[in-house]
């Protein structure tokens, strides 16, 4: 007998979805994710991990690829409980074919004969008591794309919120209004990774940017407390230009949506250009400043920003919050109040 190949051990790992829209003769739409791939049966997504079985779509269920417990700003979420411990849990497969990737080890496999296919049994209770053991305030679904594992994200959560504890996305963005109002009693915090303002550039990782920012509009609207990062890649996104265009797109939506700016380094299959500088970094965060942004950090580049760790308050500029890395040294801030002005600041600052 043949032994079992990784996709057909993952497969034993699935459940039927509900993120779907049943059509003829057997065939459905997943509605996980911008793409919305048609399936007939015997057809994967795009993703590689959901799949049309017998017209029923198949979903990732009851395993991990990687769990671990972190900072919450490692995230990053800067306007979350401030140094408080969010565990991190991640399944396998993605959407996107980013050559950058930093977590291609698990978001490649399937595509990626050199990335991991391991996974681990697992149940809702097991991860939760993890988390509490650890300290964890959050659970937070990420290094792979959590959007096309919703369905197991959301039973995950389920038991998370039973005990009081918070729940996060770490996603792409390239949602659907379907797939976002089934997370949405489930997920308190949502961080997208906006990477270019370019169709042409989006369409080469996979996506669509369209869809991206019509997901960020409605994840803000729909009240997840969402934060922005954009990962500056020198000859990639890193023209004035393209950041201008990104700034003035977040603050079209709000000007108090934090919006992170950090810094590459070479990975996976982007090897052929250099980290990007601390000095392109504070450019473009000043850029966003001037667009009316409120909150604009620096990230990846720990102690070499200029302050740009830190958060001030936007109304009297008081240092609220004084950061390193993701190490918080000092915190200023009174029940989410600024000491000096009593200004409030967005942003869910305790566990209360």
């Amino acid at each position: 007998m043949p032994s079992p190949t990784p996709k057909s051990q993952l497969d034993s790992y699935s459940k039927i979805g509900q993120l779907a829209e049943p059509l003829s003769d057997g065939a459905l739409i997943c509605t996980a994710c911008g793409h919305r791939c048609k399936l007939r049966p015997g057809q994967r997504g795009i993703c590689k991990v959901r799949f049309n079985e017998d017209g029923n779509l198949m979903v990732p269920f009851n395993y991990v690829a990687g769990v671990h417990n972190d900072p919450i700003e490692k995230k990053p979420f800067f306007h979350v409980m401030p140094g408080s411990k969010a565990f991190s849990f991640g399944m396998l497969g993605c959407d996107f074919t980013c050559a950058y990737c930093q977590n291609w080890f698990t978001s490649q496999s399937i595509r990626d004969d050199a990335a991991s296919q391991k996974a681990s049994i697992v149940t809702p209770i097991q991860l939760c008591d993890m988390a509490e053991q650890g300290g964890a305030k959050t659970l937070v679904s990420t290094y792979n794309e959590p959007l096309i594992t919703s369905e197991w994200a959301v039973e995950v959560f389920k038991e998370a919120k039973s005990r009081g504890l918070f729940t996060a996305y770490v996603s792409n963005g390239h949602g659907t209004p379907e797939v976002l109002t089934y997370i949405k009693s489930w997920v308190d915090f949502y961080k997208v990774d906006l990477k270019c303002f370019d169709e042409k550039k989006y369409r080469r990782l996979g996506g669509n940017l369209p869809e991206v920012l019509e997901s960020v509009r409605e994840i803000h609207s729909m009240g997840f407390w969402l934060e922005i990062v954009t990962l500056l890649i020198p000859g990639y996104n890193d023209s004035e230009e393209e950041i201008k265009s990104i700034a003035k797109f977040i603050a079209s939506i709000s000007i108090d949506i934090p919006w992170h700016i950090t810094g590459f380094h070479p990975d996976y299959k982007m090897t052929d250009r250099k980290a990007t500088s601390p000095g392109m970094l504070l450019l473009a965060r000043q850029l966003g400043i001037d667009a009316g942004l409120k909150f604009v950090y620096s990230g990846n580049r720990a102690g070499r920003v200029e302050g740009s760790e830190n958060t001030y308050c936007a109304s009297c500029g008081d240092l609220l919050i004084e950061r390193y890395g993701f190490k918080i040294l000092v915190n200023r801030l009174n029940n989410g109040f600024c000491q000096s002005c009593n200004v409030k600041v967005p942003g869910v600052w305790s566990h209360d």
